[in-house]
């Protein structure tokens, strides 16, 4: 199963300029479970996937409002020289290949 599949959003956004967050939000219980319990989504996995340290990732599953919320540190402050993505808003797209 593809995350992109079960997720209703699938998003990314500044969460001030030394972080990204990128949100996955699921329309029943199901998902949620299901993206949560995945080993795809995992800290390390996510690591792999951006391509930092696994100890710049942060999983923070939140169940009553069926949401999963992983906040990597930038490598650049935002806004500053060698920043790709002053706003956040395109670093979710290596989830879209995620398969749970």
């Amino acid at each position: 199963m593809r995350l992109i599949d079960v997720a209703k959003v699938i998003r990314s956004k500044n969460a001030g300029p030394l972080h990204v967050t990128l949100d996955l939000m699921f329309p029943d219980k199901a998902g949620f479970d299901t993206a949560s319990a995945s080993k795809s989504l995992e800290a390390a996995a996510i690591a792999k996937l951006y391509g930092v340290p696994v100890e710049k990732v942060t999983v923070i599953p939140y169940a009553p409002a069926l949401a999963l919320k992983i906040v990597i540190d930038r490598p650049v402050v935002a806004g500053s020289p060698g920043d790709r993505d002053v706003y956040g808003a395109q670093q979710h797209r290596p989830l879209l290949d995620i398969v749970l």
